[in-house]
């Protein structure tokens, strides 16, 4: 099976998706290898992107693993949620200025203040601090855009979180998430369903919340753009997403010479 993070891996922070990468899980498809979209990412803005793939009707991960979903048809498998209110009332102590999001699955979010341009998608409806901390939620985002990724590692630190997942992505963004809750505690469930194990699955990622995935899988890599850190939680590292790391990779095992090996061994062993 391969697992496949979306942004960064699949498309640029533009969100574009190569043709050379689409190219690469068509190969993956075609040879009957399930491909599973694992992102961080919520479903309504994941489902154009397994559209684009033209995957088959699978399994997809969203929301960081607090949401699993069966596409097409639609059907929701999984969804995960906690109290965010401990979790509010610190995070806006420690950083009053951010702007905070909590995910309505399959449909957008509702924020406290209004978030850059196009980084959320869906439905969004600006509410007071105290509806969005009113009810369990599957994450909440913190966002910043005056401030660094650095500033959200210490953030982080700072609110000594417990009971809860924390994910701080490639700019001044925090995911808060259901404790225990992570890419590769859904993956886990959707491998068990199809009947296979961890060590099946070809894991690409380039995210702080693909480590758990990473480690978690036989053969996890990593973009070659990715942090130190994530680099260092993967079994390999690839060419940077811009030099076609994620094709490379999935081309090593299913373009043309890997099929031709593939066979090639096949008759010898017969």
């Amino acid at each position: 099976m391969v697992a496949l993070d979306i942004d960064g891996t699949l498309v640029d922070h533009e969100g574009v998706l190569p043709h050379e990468v689409r190219r690469s899980v068509r190969r993956v498809v075609d040879a009957g290898v399930p491909v599973v979209l694992t992102t961080g990412r919520s479903w309504h803005a994941t489902r154009p992107v397994f559209e684009q793939l033209g995957l088959p009707s699978g399994p997809a991960v969203a929301s960081n693993g607090a949401v699993t979903v069966t596409f097409p048809p639609f059907q929701l498998e999984q969804v995960v949620t906690f109290d965010p209110s401990d979790v509010v009332e610190k995070v806006l102590r420690e950083h009053p200025t951010a702007a905070l999001a909590a995910e309505v699955v399959g449909q957008g979010y509702r924020v406290t203040k209004q978030f850059p341009e196009d980084e959320l998608s869906g439905v969004i409806e600006e509410v007071s601090v105290e509806e969005l901390a009113g009810s369990d939620v599957t994450r909440i985002v913190v966002r910043d855009p005056n401030a660094s990724d650095e500033e959200f590692i210490r953030l982080a630190d700072r609110l000594g979180l417990h009971g809860v997942s924390y994910f701080v992505g490639w700019s001044a963004w925090l995911d808060i998430a259901p404790e225990g809750v992570n890419k590769a505690s859904a993956l886990a469930d959707v491998v068990d369903g199809l009947g296979f194990t961890a060590g099946d699955v070809l894991a690409i990622g380039d995210g702080r919340n693909d480590i758990e995935m990473l480690t978690w899988a036989g053969r996890g890599v990593a973009l070659g753009d990715a942090s130190a850190e994530v680099r260092a939680a993967a079994d390999h590292v690839t060419a940077p997403f811009a030099e076609g790391g994620t094709a490379r990779e999935l081309d090593r095992w299913f373009g043309t010479r890997a099929r031709r090996a593939a066979r090639e061994l096949s008759v010898l062993a017969s």
